[in-house]
């Protein structure tokens, strides 16, 4: 059957937007193809609010037939945080099947140059664009942040996420030409000529295991900077949160069928309930690539174990703030605040320990003592969720029992100076939802260190109190180096301490945002300019997005030729 999409076709369509993705990841400007906006959506074929929540609601209840090699039953049990049981069920696959079958397709794949691979790759993320709605309930109902954060980080910021991974993946195929001629002279002699050709080949089967609180955008990197790379890839998501990734996954094939290429290029492992396929998927010689972000204990093992493959993590750490002085208090409690409150605290990126030296801050208002920083931010907080309504769509849901467990435990570590209190959501009165804990702890004390030396993954922070500035950085040195961290913030005016904790950041490999008062908080990054993780500490072994990300995902053979 002749291809829906042909390639000239394709190219045409999408080379421009991936020449803008270039240029971005070069100048690190702002950029985006992918609207923010809720209502930018319902034109040029893409589905606006009511069709996007229609498309969900017809979802529940139904089969996800994706029509991939090897299904062998049917598995589900999604229920949202929020209360409702999804009733999706998805393919169960015979692995012994279907991994062969996503094999098959890789020669073609692969001699469709970066070019092609690229371009199909935007026209998948473009159909997911325009799904965009209907997938931000997906994500919604899997994930429990709430709806606008799940529209955003869910739809557009994954999206663009995506296309960064194939922009890099493109820059750094493309680095070697795909032929040579080479003469080397020989005096008198005839000249040596050889035709070289150089083609990236992929390093076999991609997978990607998916998390639980962002499985689109932490999914999408992973499985574009494979495929693009000319790999099929394996999409194993979290039991909890299926759905956002087996539509990606049926979108992906759909294309890819459309194009002329063998749909089980992509194709999803589902399991059934406490089935566990991670391990024993992870360690099979056809896994060449795994993605990964979750636990650190499990990421730590595949990066153990998985010998086989080339093995990306994304774990977890302590993330710091360092707070010494300020010329926007306001702004600093203000901006603090909403960090730690957005979608519970469940985010990677979230700070945990608010470094504090014990005699106070400088501030704009003037001196402030520890005991006022922590009080004023309890109340920044308090003022910011004592609206329920803007407290839910701040907060969301907690995601599992287990966050929901350690932010009940953190109240019993030290001095609380901010109790977490308990919400209700009146359009789903079964979510648990719950403001943010912050506790007060003596850095000093060794009883204290064991609290805030631990992750502690929820909407759980400890304000420390320290010596000084100096001992401020100096923990902050053994916390990245012993824990790791995505993210690492800082509020002072005195430039000797900013280049000090600078360079900690530089030595420990760390994320450092200095002074944020306005709209820009410490947990968010921006595809095409922000790193998202280092790969220089335990948090992490890789950086969303850079040229390390893409660049073990194929290898370039070359054949050269006389004459």
């Amino acid at each position: 059957m002749a291809a829906e999409l042909t390639a000239p076709e394709l190219i045409a369509k999408h080379r421009p937007t991936l020449d803008q993705a270039l240029e971005a990841i070069r100048t690190r400007a702002y950029w985006s193809p992918h609207p923010e906006h809720p209502k930018a959506y319902g034109e040029h074929g893409s589905l606006d609010a009511a069709a996007g929540k229609s498309a969900f609601d017809a979802l529940l209840g139904t089969r996800l037939d994706l029509g991939q090699a090897g299904t062998d039953d049917w598995v589900g049990g999604e229920v949202s945080p929020y209360g409702i049981e999804l009733g999706v069920s998805y393919p169960h696959a015979d692995l012994d099947v279907l991994l062969p079958a996503m094999k098959a397709g890789q020669p073609a794949w692969r001699d469709a140059g970066a070019e092609v691979r690229a371009v199909v790759c935007l026209e998948i993320l473009k159909r997911i664009s325009d799904r965009t709605h209907e997938f931000a309930h997906a994500v919604m109902h899997t994930s429990g942040q709430a709806f606008l954060m799940a529209f955003q980080a869910g739809g557009p910021h994954a999206q663009d996420r995506g296309l960064e991974a194939v922009a890099y993946a493109y820059a750094e195929q493309v680095r070697t030409p795909g032929t040579a001629e080479w003469t080397k002279p020989q005096g008198k002699r005839d000249p040596l000529v050889l035709t070289k050709d150089f083609t990236p080949v992929p390093r076999g089967i991609g997978l990607v295991i998916g998390c639980n609180t962002f499985p689109t955008w932490n999914g999408y990197p992973g499985l574009f900077a494979s495929l693009a790379t000319g790999n099929a890839v394996l999409v194993k998501p979290h039991p909890r949160a299926v759905l956002p990734l087996a539509l990606t996954v049926r979108i992906a094939r759909e294309v890819l069928a459309e194009a002329g290429f063998d749909a089980d290029l992509v194709a999803l492992a589902a399991e059934r309930p406490g089935e566990g396929i991670a391990k024993s998927l992870a360690t099979r010689p056809e896994i060449r690539i795994i993605d990964y972000t979750g636990s650190t204990s499990f990421g730590d093992w595949l990066e153990a174990n998985a010998r086989q493959a080339q093995v990306y993590t994304e774990k977890a750490g302590v993330n710091t703030v360092i707070v010494h002085s300020t010329d926007d208090y306001k702004g600093m409690l203000s901006n603090l605040a909403f960090s730690l409150s957005l979608y519970s605290g469940q985010m990677c990126t979230t700070p945990q320990n608010l470094l504090i030296p014990r005699d106070g801050i400088g501030t704009d208002q003037g001196p402030k003592t520890f005991d006022e920083v922590t009080a004023d931010l309890a109340r920044a907080v308090d003022g910011l969720l004592g609206d329920d309504a803007r407290a839910n769509a701040l907060l969301g849901a907690i995601v599992n029992p287990d966050v929901k467990a350690r932010l009940e435990a953190a109240a019993g570590l030290g001095e609380v100076a901010l109790a977490s209190r308990e919400i209700t959501n009146p359009e789903f009165p079964d979510a648990v939802v719950r403001t943010p804990v912050i506790v007060k702890l003596d850095g000093a004390k060794p009883d204290a260190e064991a609290a805030y030396m631990s992750e502690c993954f929820g909407p759980v922070s400890f304000a420390v109190a320290v010596d000084s500035v100096t001992d401020a950085v100096e923990l902050l040195r053994r916390t990245v180096r012993e824990k790791g961290a995505m993210t690492v913030g800082a509020y002072t005016t005195d430039s000797e301490v900013e280049r000090a904790i600078e360079e900690v950041c530089l030595e420990e490999a760390a994320q450092l945002s200095f002074n944020l008062t306005g709209g820009v908080f410490v947990n968010q990054t921006a595809a095409f300019s922000d790193f998202h993780g280092s790969g220089g500490n335990p948090a992490a072994n890789a950086a969303l997005c850079d040229g390390a990300f893409v660049a073990n995902r194929f290898r370039v053979v070359e054949v050269r030729r006389e004459g």
